[in-house]
């Protein structure tokens, strides 16, 4: 298997920008470096915890990742050096949709690259809604990932699990649950805005918040609900007791366009849970 060094698989696709369908793509030089040879069996472990069924039908169960010291993996959106998780639940029976809860990350600074996930593993909550509740419901799921140390390495993993009827409560399901980020109203936010300016290729947006500090230095993750559109990362700081955030955005068309601010989401993340406001209406 290819190791590459200092964690620099970086997905090729948040590095493009457009012009009529393809402007110029970012060339990325990835240098392997000779390494004491690891397998992944030996720095990952995963299972799927069954978990219990909630009152409303929904089953809630869980997906343990666990590293070996050192090692961290990567969050929904884990910045321009991270490599995003990606999930395939093609393999379950009667399954409508699965959704995720993902806990609170920690931001890393890597060779001046910031990433976002979880140092020594976690366990994802998952919401899964079954086409058929009165019938059994087994989970499958192929997970694409990254694992990262002082050297980065592509990880596939393969679970299942039959979901029972009724099923037992799950302590580590239940930390990471407590463990998501905080609302807006449940950190004190008192106003948000989002001022946009078009660019040349895209739009710049800006993020007020106005809000209390999280302690230490906050990092904002700004996600369009277009995942096709590229986001850079945000510059952050404090303006009279409100944090800002700047990022540019790029969309497939390599141009200015439309954006949906009610499926914008802001993250903040500082010492402490994160807080997570979805929506941000202009100034």
């Amino acid at each position: 298997m290819l190791i590459l060094d200092q964690c620099f698989v970086i997905s090729l696709w948040r590095r493009v920008s457009y012009i009529g369908g393809m402007k110029h793509a970012l060339a990325l030089i990835l240098l392997a470096t000779p390494v004491h040879a690891m397998t992944q069996d030996e720095l990952l472990q995963a299972a799927l915890l069954p978990g219990w069924r909630m009152e409303d039908g929904h089953h809630m169960a869980g997906l343990s990742l666990q590293l070996e010291p050192g090692w961290k993996t990567y969050w929904r959106s884990p910045g321009e050096a991270g490599i995003p998780p990606v999930f395939d639940w093609a393999g379950s029976q009667n399954v409508k949709s699965v959704r995720v809860h993902w806990p609170s990350p920690v931001v890393f600074h890597t060779n001046g690259m910031q990433t976002v996930g979880y140092k020594g593993g976690v366990v994802l909550p998952l919401e899964v809604v079954a086409i058929d509740p009165g019938k059994p419901v087994h989970l499958a799921a192929r997970v694409d990932m990254g694992i990262c140390k002082d050297i980065c390495m592509p990880a596939m993993i393969e679970v299942s699990a039959d979901l029972p009827a009724a099923g037992a409560s799950d302590a580590s399901i239940h930390t990471a649950l407590k463990a998501r980020p905080e609302s807006g109203d449940q950190a004190g936010l008192r106003a948000v805005s989002c001022a946009v300016e078009p660019i040349s290729d895209g739009l710049r947006l800006t993020a007020t918040l106005q809000m209390p500090a999280r302690g230490g230095t906050e990092a904002v993750v700004v996600e369009p609900a277009d995942r096709s559109i590229w986001v850079s990362e945000a510059v952050t700081g404090w303006t009279g007791g409100a944090l800002t955030a700047v990022v540019d955005m790029v969309g497939p068309t390599g141009a200015p366009f439309g954006l949906d601010r009610s499926g914008l989401r802001l993250t903040v993340l500082g010492d402490g849970r994160a807080v997570e406001v979805v929506g941000c209406p202009a100034p």
